[in-house]
């Protein structure tokens, strides 16, 4: 897949189609002209191409100076190659302080320096806190170090509390932060009030609630410059370590209940997360001093941290309270340093690759890692900090857990990231670098299904039922971090081998001001848990336990419930099972809804009212007339069993002159694509006149139009033989007669309903119509042959070759490979179906193939980078309208690896084609390994223009719909993105439903509409349905044979009730007076001179004519044009 540029930082907004539409214009056959041009100066129809780099014959020849030979070395050694340096450069140029910036902050902060100093102290009272200036005012963090990356630029101050207003006994019962958020509160009411300062706020040190600090931001055109952050901190040794390990207690539970102490001698719970924001505070000097040392003048190190910082900020792994930060990156660099995995010389992209590599192979929630290395016995073991945390990286003190916020979830979450990340890098694309580091993945669109818990303080309860006192009075009463992991882990293991992944989200930590009171927990928005899930396992409706006699049966009882009963299976084993309701896909898909909700309930007292569940919130879209449980799997798997039924019987025909060499489906509906599958037809009589003498059905003019039945292609290929006729039309006879015997002889064996044509034969079978093509496999060789007038015989493509072997050949074959890509891939069905029900229901239908869509979406599948293939239609469908918005349709092909056929030297020599026949090709070009030239399935479409409106409304729709879907007070009016802006046109035609047989296929379906003359119960039928009859369809053929070349139309053809007509802007140009100007134009003087110009009244006055009885009403738009 390519991307867009690098620079475009701003993907997916609605501003940047305007970039396209320079992008699109010039590559369609409009551009063909220019193309020929040597050059093309700025601003040419071919600008966006990329063009190769024209040089004299000295400049070409010149030899490498030292500089260039010594980056050539750098790159072969350091980077895979040149295109990645230079895009690594680039992206550090782009993250990095400039100079002046620095300079400026620098600045700033001598300044708050000097005002922390000022702060006058309070006097000394018993019983009262004092306030005395910080014995030490000490920048510490990234900034210092060079490693912070824009655009939020924050700059952590330590400030030294004196110890005279410190006691001994601080460290317990939350005296010490107290103390410490007194002192905060202190300096922020007397700098409040100091005119540098733009704004002063309260925020939480990562989240925690104990820990407060204190937000400073420069006055005036400086505020968004730099936040300075506040930390107040103990003297040095003023806490005994011994005192703050991982097994010892500083919180006593009669304080925390606020009971007398019972004086029992009860032994007290440990306290490890207290104790380790105590030791955050003692170590914060240590921890800079560590990294300057590591890091010092190592460019390619900190180059290093940057990227990392940049690869966890696009995938939302560093923010809030539990995040994986950049503090703990570089830490992570400083070990790797330490044992020698990464070395002071190694570039940047060196350094990213090397952590990542640690990352996704090194599970820290098993075996952690100490970047202290000393002996002495009285350091606590990693084995002490496994048994109270789940993810362990000491700090060099051996007493300081660095990853004691990180909840396993969230290292699980890195570790998944960073192996996808190591097969992007190993596959070497060239678009690696995009997708590792510029494309963003928010949980809506990374995730296959979202699930919102509100309000948050339904996990208080969640505390009490899952009996977490301990854990409480350790997180200082922040109940959602004490039941966060208690809960994940309570549902990874009933999801069970539906689940690949569960991650929650980290809420943004909360600012306010300093006059407010902070915010309480259940003040922090919303848990946010993503289910990444195994398409092997998601749509099993069984949870097979232990059999009744083991001991682990009353375990499986206790956890599933009333859910869990006993059951015989046909091996004879009496066991413990859980069956869940799902008659449908749609349901097995959202069984997982099932499983959280009666977990939640059962464990932890959170009923359903209180989970919002997102995952199959698009699926009433391609949802069929009367199906409300099913998305239209279960019927597009009972056309193509009776496919497979008729392929049989095809193959055992006997009495054919030639047998049958293969049978091929040609039809979306045998790869799962059609948007509203086929249902088995039986017509009411009533709504049709009988035919006698041809055995036929005709609609009847007084009844409403009758139900839309198209037929489904097959193509049957005959096998060769000698006396298959070389010319052309003696083929075609040869192939009407077999249609002929086929219809025969099909009816005659087994009985089924046939019509045959010259073309192809109808047959209904079953309730569904297929529509049989023979095809003999040289007759597009022969259409290619043409002779000279000396009798030489050439071959050359024809429009009738081409379009013969696009049906014959390379449909069967796409349709085969899509086929196989459903049976891989179940979600494929739903997500091609909702991509194509969106572009048709934005009156683009018509302008983009099935084929085309079809393959965008197996796209998705097939490259699914930087993501996993989705294994739901709604994530599947976000990451569509995502990668149109995207994509660089200009200097890309969109490359679909069917069967991963293609190789990797394959396909740089596509990429080098597509570059030098760009001009040749349409705009937007799709390769496939049959088809890896021309893009046969967009030669006839989409115009640049087309394309242009596709990317825009595909960015506006993406950000609507990720904010509906993520909204946890439920996504509104889903349907928003679906319905399309008719304010563009000049003409709206509006269409009477009676005569629009779809019309209960539109977004907004009616609740009522017109009997369709389809019998209820499905049976045998003695006459052939009316087939392909819309006259929407037929309607829409006459105007653009009429007035195409006035006007472009667009409709949607799944029940629209309007026809968008847009004027060319070529159709209001005067034409000179002839007889060939003629049509829809009126003859009018201009400068003395007779002109014909559109005769828009009489144009619209024949829109109305053509279609009487099928159109309501024409509104003409005048504001829009002028003749």
């Amino acid at each position: 897949m390519g991307p867009a540029p690098a620079g475009a930082q701003h993907r997916g907004t609605a501003g940047e189609p305007e970039v396209m539409e320079s992008a699109l214009e010039g590559t369609g056959k409009e551009g063909k002209k220019e193309s020929s041009k040597k050059h093309t100066m700025a601003g040419s129809p071919v600008e966006g191409l990329l063009q190769p780099v024209k040089l004299s014959r000295a400049e070409l020849y010149k030899e490498p100076t030292n500089e260039e030979l010594n980056r050539l070395r750098e790159t072969e050694s350091l980077f895979h190659s040149s295109l990645l340096r230079l895009q690594v450069e680039e992206l550090l140029k782009e993250v990095k302080l400039s100079e002046k910036k620095k300079e400026r902050i620098d600045a700033f902060l001598r300044e708050v320096n000097q005002r922390i100093m000022r702060v006058p102290s309070t006097p000394e009272t018993e019983g009262c806190f004092r306030f005395l200036p910080p014995a030490q005012v000490t920048v510490v963090g990234s900034y210092l170090l060079g490693t912070c990356i824009r655009p939020d630029i924050n700059v952590d101050v330590a400030l030294t509390m004196p110890r005279e207003i410190l006691q001994d006994k601080d460290g317990l019962n939350q005296r010490y932060f107290r103390k410490r958020a007194l002192y905060l509160a202190h300096l922020a009411h007397h700098l409040a009030q100091d005119p540098l300062f733009g704004s002063v706020r309260f925020s939480y040190t990562n989240g925690c609630h104990l820990k407060p600090s204190l937000l400073l931001r420069p006055h005036g055109k400086d505020e968004h410059l730099v936040t300075v952050r506040l930390h107040p901190c103990p003297p040095p040794d003023f806490f005994r370590p011994c005192r703050l390990l991982p097994s010892k207690n500083n919180v006593r539970s009669a304080w925390y209940r606020g009971q007398s102490p019972s004086g029992d001698g009860g032994p007290e719970p440990p306290t490890p997360y207290y104790n380790t924001w105590v030791l955050q505070d003692t170590a914060l000097e240590s921890h800079v001093q560590l990294l300057s040392t590591v890091l010092g003048s190592a460019s390619g190190l900190k180059d290093g941290v940057a990227l990392l910082k940049v690869w966890l900020r696009q995938r939302e792994l560093d923010k809030g309270l539990g995040g994986f930060s950049g503090f703990l990156v570089s830490m992570l660099v400083a070990f790797l340093v330490s044992t020698r995995k990464i070395h002071t010389t190694m570039s940047g992209y060196q350094v990213l690759r090397s952590i990542l590599q640690f990352l996704a192979t090194t599970d820290l929630t098993v075996n952690g890692i100490s970047l202290c290395f000393s002996s002495d016995p009285s350091l606590p073991a990693l084995a002490d900090f496994h048994q109270v945390f789940p993810v362990v990286f000491l700090d060099s003190s051996g007493r300081l857990n660095l990853c004691a916020d990180v909840t396993a979830s969230t290292y699980r979450q890195v570790q998944h990231e960073a192996q996808l990340s190591m097969v992007l890098l190993d596959s070497r694309a060239d678009d690696g670098f995009q997708l590792l580091l510029m494309t963003p993945k928010p949980m809506i669109r990374a995730f296959d299904h979202i699930l919102h818990l509100r309000p948050l303080s339904r996990l208080q309860a969640a505390c009490h039922r899952l009996k977490l006192w301990p854990e409480l009075q350790d997180h200082g009463g922040d109940y959602v971090s004490a039941a966060l992991g208690p809960l994940t882990t309570l549902l990874e293991q009933g999801l069970g081998s539906r689940l690949h992944l569960l991650a929650h989200s980290r809420p943004p930590v909360s600012e306010w001001d300093i006059s407010q009171d902070p915010p309480r927990h259940r003040d922090s928005g919303v848990l946010t848990l993503g289910l990444l899930l195994r398409p092997e396992g998601l749509t099993s409706v069984l949870e097979l336990g232990p059999e009744a006699d083991q001991p682990e049966a009353a375990d499986f009882r206790q956890f599933w419930g009333s859910r869990s009963e006993l059951r015989r299976f046909q091996d004879g084993a009496i066991r413990e099972a859980v069956v869940w309701e799902a008659a449908s896909m749609a349901q097995k898909r959202l069984i997982p809804h099932q499983v959280v909700t009666h977990l939640l309930a059962l464990h932890a007292d959170i009923p359903d009212t209180c989970i919002h569940y997102t995952g199959g919130l698009l699926d009433t879209l391609i949802q069929g007339l009367k199906e409300t449980s099913s998305t239209g799997e279960e019927a597009l798997a009972a056309a193509v069993r009776c496919y497979d039924d008729l392929s049989r019987l095809l193959w055992g025909l006997e009495g054919l002159p030639l047998t049958v060499s293969a049978v091929q489906g040609a039809h979306p509906v045998l790869r799962y694509t059609e948007v509203f599958p086929p249902t088995p037809v039986r017509p009411a009589y009533s709504f049709y006149e009988h035919l006698q003498e041809r055995a036929s059905l005709l609609p009847r003019p007084d009844k409403p139009c009758p139900a839309y039945v198209e037929p489904m292609t097959v193509v049957c290929h005959l096998e060769g033989s000698g006396q298959w006729p070389q010319d052309a039309e003696a083929i075609q006879r040869v192939r009407a007669a077999f249609q002929l015997r086929l219809a025969e002889l099909l009816t005659q064996q087994h009985g089924v309903q046939c019509q045959a044509t010259a073309t192809h034969t109808d047959v209904l079978k079953d309730g569904f119509v297929f529509r049989i093509r023979v095809a003999y496999q040289r007759e597009p060789q022969i259409l290619r042959e043409t002779r000279s007038p000396e009798g030489m015989i050439s071959l050359r493509d024809t429009p009738a070759s081409l379009r013969l072997e696009r049906d014959t050949r390379q449909l069967p074959l796409l349709t085969s490979a899509l086929h196989g890509l459903q049976q891989q891939h179940p979600a494929f069905s739903g997500v091609a179906r909702l991509a194509k029900r969106w572009v048709r229901a934005q009156l683009l239908g018509e302008k983009l193939t099935d084929e085309s869509l079809d393959l965008v979406a197996a796209a998705l599948f097939l490259h699914p980078e930087p993501f996993t293939p989705p294994s739901s239609p709604q994530v599947g469908f976000l990451r569509f309208l995502f990668l149109v918005s995207t994509f660089d349709w200009k200097n890309n092909p969109l490359i679909v690896n069917l069967n991963n056929e293609l190789t990797v030297e394959e396909l740089v020599e596509i990429r080098s084609v597509f570059l030098a026949t760009r001009t040749q090709l349409p705009v937007m070009v799709i390769i496939t390994p049959q088809d890896r030239k021309s893009s046969i399935w967009t030669q006839d479409g989409p115009s640049p223009q087309i394309l242009q409106q596709l990317v825009i409304l595909a960015a506006e729709a993406l950000p609507v719909l990720e904010k509906q879907l993520m909204d946890p007070r439920g996504p509104g009016d889903i349907r928003t993105v679906f319905r399309p802006p008719l304010d563009m046109y000049d003409v709206l035609i509006r269409l009477s439903p009676r005569h629009i047989p779809r019309h209960r296929q539109a977004v907004d379906s009616p609740a009522a509409s017109f009997c369709r003359g389809l019998l209820s119960e499905p049976g045998p039928s003695s006459l052939m349905p009316v087939l392909g009859y819309d006259p929407p369809q037929l309607y829409l053929a006459q105007l653009r044979e009429a007035f195409g070349d006035l006007a472009l139309f667009f409709y949607d053809q799944h029940g629209g009730e309007v026809i968008g007509v847009l004027w060319k802007p070529t159709s209001f140009q005067p034409q000179p007076l002839k007889a060939s100007n003629t049509k829809g134009r009126m003859v009018v003087s201009r400068g003395g001179e007779l002109v014909m110009v559109p005769n828009v009244e009489a144009i619209l006055e024949d829109f109305a004519i053509l279609g009487d009885g099928l159109v309501q009403a024409v509104e003409a738009r005048s504001e829009r044009w002028t003749v």
